[in-house]
């Protein structure tokens, strides 16, 4: 059984989960030809290496980040959405996660 650790509810099978693809830029909508937009919604870059994806717990429907390699499928941290330290700053992490 492969577990996935989510933020809010801890070690769960990974079938109480769905992914929901990876953490992206959209395009301007006022700059933006339909065209890009197509291509925004309906292509993937299909790269290798380590990616930030959105996933979501089914039952508590609580979406959030998972740092996951994409050739080995091993995920490698998971962290809400919205995080924040107690300076009331989002942590370094959650900065390199929406750059990327």
């Amino acid at each position: 059984m492969k577990l996935l650790t989510c933020p809010m509810n801890g070690p769960r099978n990974i079938d109480e989960f769905q992914s929901l693809g990876p953490v992206r830029a959209a395009p301007d909508p006022d700059a933006s030809s339909d065209a890009e937009w197509a291509r925004h919604l309906f292509r993937a870059d299909n790269r290798k290496g380590m990616g930030v994806e959105w996933w979501r717990h089914v039952p508590s429907n609580f979406f959030f980040l998972a740092e996951r390699n994409l050739v080995t499928n091993e995920i490698r941290s998971s962290a809400p959405t919205r995080q924040t330290t107690k300076a009331g700053r989002e942590p370094a992490a959650r900065t390199f996660w929406l750059a990327h």
